[in-house]
Formats: structure tokens, C-alpha cells, sequence
């Protein structure tokens, strides 16, 4: 395994350990690694504090921000892919700022995702920048509540995405969504890198909507729990529940032919990814009812290496030979969408890709579809 993913699984060890736990920590690791930590944290904190009085961009159109609080398996990009349908069906033009982080994997995935849809995606670092160019080149329309939705759809933008946009203080923001990860919604209660919070729970004073996700996998009383801690820092917000349910399979070689899921009954189904959250992937996978589930993780955003494939291809082999039976790898869209040439140096006919659809759960203020007019517009 390479130094750097070494390092970065190390690091999300540490971010995930308790205070309670740092006595059972290595020497080195409690003398040396967490201080470090622990004072990035805080340096962290104070530049979060400055950003936050540093002037902000208003955008002609609406703006609806998409964020976190912790790092990685928090839904952001199916949240995005799902609000940016949702408009173009009421007739709505979006458009997606997205930063393109380590490698773009997410704003290719949307991209491909939304080819069949009237959605813009403006990538860079600047997202002001981004949306000014963009705007300038497709035009922009003016929706008020007294023509919402618009009586003809529009290929002028409509309203902004900002995904992965909490802490990017630079914009001015009509609805600002809080994703949380109901499996692990606050880690250690540490900063980054200390832990894996970007900001401290009273910061969900700003949320105007919240949405816990992967709620099917955690129990009643977890989410009560969850939702309490999200109204005792302050947030009046409605509370929404998400899950990802998966929608088909497909070979790698051939994105575009649809395949059931059922194509998965009876094998080995080894599950390849480098995702925020692969505990839930794996459940996810769990539901459709292959035979038997290997697992291969691999830190969030991680580009596969020639040695990483060797191990897969590996691996596959040895599960073909163990359990007697045919056996598949199965990665993420984020997976394929990052580095699909390197999947495919593998046997493209093992290799598949299992895409899934974001469901949201109405809360006693409605869906968040209807909610957001009122919002915006």
C-alpha cells in the first residue's frame, strides 16, 4: 500500500477516536501525531472565524447551498443531482458550482448523471467567478411567486447549486441544506484533522433545511437522537430523511446499457470503493442479495494504482477459487466516474457499476421539493 494512502487512513483513525480512547493509542500517536492534530484544529477554527467576515457575492438568481459539517458520505452529490432535477421538471433551469475536489470524480459523475436535463455545471475553485461566466454566457431568469413555476420552461438559469458549499462563505445563499451522515453524524466532536468536523455544531444556527442521510440504516432512536442534538445548537429548521436505494447494474465497458439488479443473485460480489461512507455502500448491495460480499477500501477520493488493480484482480481470482461460483467487482459511480480507463484494464465483463437514486422522506413540513419555493421565490 502507498505512503500517502497509508497516511490517510491513519489520519481518519485518529479522527475517528473518541477522547475516552486515546489511552489505547500508540505512544507516538498520542505524543506527537494529536497534538499536531489538535493545534491544526484550532488554527482551523481561526481561519473559518476570519472567513467568515470577508465580503460575500450576491448572484442574480437564487442560490440553494449544499454542505456539511463532517467530511465525506454526507449525500451531497445525490442531494445536488436530486434538487437539480427536480427544477428542470418544473421548468427550471439550474446551475451546478462544484469545485471539482481531488480529481472532480463528484462534478463528472453529475455530469454524465444529468446529460438528459437542461442542468449547466460551472467547475472551479472560485465558484463567484464560475457563476459570473456562466451566467454571462447562457443569460438568466427572473422567477418571483407570481410566476413560479415558470407558465414555459426556460434554458436561462433559473437558480444556483452550490454543492459542498457551507463553508465556502464567498456567495450569498437563499437556502443553505445541511447534509448529515445518520451513521456517523459527528465523529469525535473534533475539528479537522483532530476529527472529522469542518465547523463546531453551532453552526447549525444557519441550516435552513436539514436532511439526515442514510436514515434506513440507523435506528429510531439514533435519529431522535440526532435530531435533538441538530435542535439543541439552535436549529429551528424542518428535518428531512434521505436514503440511496440502487437503481440498476452496468459493465464498465458499456455504461449505457441498463442491466437488473438481479444480475447479482447467486455470485461473488466483490465491492470496490473510495468513498466517504462504504459501510453503507455495502449494505446497499446487502439488499439486492448476491450470494457472498467481499469488501476492498480504499480512503475517500483515492485514484487506483497499478498495484491497487493487481490486488482487485487478486482478490477476484481468489473468491472465483474459494467459493467455486462466478464473482464480479462492484464499485460506486464515484468510483467509475473518477478513473473508468483503469477500470477497465481489468476483465471489463467482471467489473460493474451499481448507480443509486436519492429518496427523501416527507417531514411534517412537506417535501423538500415543495418546500424550497417558498424559500426562493
Amino acid at each position: 500500500m502507498a505512503v500517502a494512502e497509508q497516511a490517510r487512513r491513519l489520519l481518519a483513525r485518529l479522527a475517528a477516536t473518541a477522547d475516552s480512547a486515546v489511552p489505547a493509542l500508540p505512544f507516538l500517536h498520542r505524543a506527537l501525531l494529536l497534538p499536531l492534530l489538535s493545534a491544526a484544529s484550532k488554527a482551523l477554527r481561526l481561519s473559518r472565524l476570519l472567513s467568515s467576515y470577508r465580503p460575500r457575492r450576491a448572484l442574480p438568481v437564487p442560490v440553494v447551498s449544499v454542505g456539511n459539517l463532517t467530511w465525506g458520505g454526507n449525500g451531497k452529490t445525490p442531494m445536488v443531482d436530486f434538487l437539480a432535477r427536480s427544477f428542470h421538471h418544473i421548468g427550471v433551469s439550474p446551475l451546478l458550482l462544484t469545485r471539482g475536489y481531488a480529481g472532480g470524480d463528484e462534478s463528472r459523475m453529475l455530469r454524465r448523471r444529468l446529460s438528459d436535463t437542461s442542468a449547466k455545471i460551472g467547475v472551479g475553485a472560485n465558484r463567484a467567478a464560475v457563476a459570473t461566466s456562466m451566467l454571462d454566457t447562457y443569460g438568466y431568469a427572473h422567477l418571483h411567486n407570481d410566476a413560479f413555476p415558470p407558465p414555459s420552461p426556460s434554458a436561462k438559469i433559473g437558480v444556483a447549486i452550490l454543492d459542498d458549499g457551507m463553508q465556502h462563505r464567498s456567495l450569498l445563499r437563499d437556502v443553505e441544506i445541511v447534509m448529515i451522515n445518520g451513521l456517523t453524524p459527528w465523529g469525535n466532536t473534533h475539528l479537522i484533522p483532530r476529527g472529522p468536523m469542518r465547523e463546531p455544531l453551532t453552526a447549525l444556527t444557519r441550516a435552513h433545511i436539514v436532511v439526515i442521510h442514510h436514515a434506513n440504516l440507523v435506528p429510531e432512536a439514533q435519529l431522535k437522537t440526532i435530531v435533538s442534538t441538530v435542535q439543541d445548537n439552535g436549529a429551528t429548521c424542518p428535518v428531512f430523511f434521505s436514503k440511496l436505494v440502487p437503481s440498476h447494474i452496468f459493465e464498465v465497458n458499456q455504461p449505457l446499457q441498463r442491466l437488473p439488479l438481479h444480475v447479482l443473485h447467486g455470485i461473488t460480489v466483490l465491492c470496490v470503493s473510495a468513498i466517504g461512507c462504504p459501510d453503507a455502500f455495502i449494505h446497499s448491495v446487502k439488499e439486492i442479495g448476491p450470494l457472498k460480499i467481499e469488501r476492498l477500501d480504499f480512503s475517500d477520493h483515492h485514484f487506483f494504482s497499478a498495484h491497487d488493480l493487481q490486488l482487485i484482480q487478486d482478490t477476484l481470482k481468489k473468491l472465483v477459487y474459494q467459493h467455486k461460483n462466478d464473482a464480479v467487482v462492484l464499485v460506486t459511480e464515484k468510483d467509475y466516474d473518477r478513473d473508468p480507463d483503469a477500470l477497465r484494464t481489468l476483465d471489463a465483463k467482471k467489473v460493474m457499476c451499481c448507480p443509486e437514486t436519492q429518496f427523501l422522506a416527507a417531514s411534517v413540513s412537506g417535501p423538500v421539493g415543495l418546500l424550497l419555493p417558498c424559500f426562493l421565490f
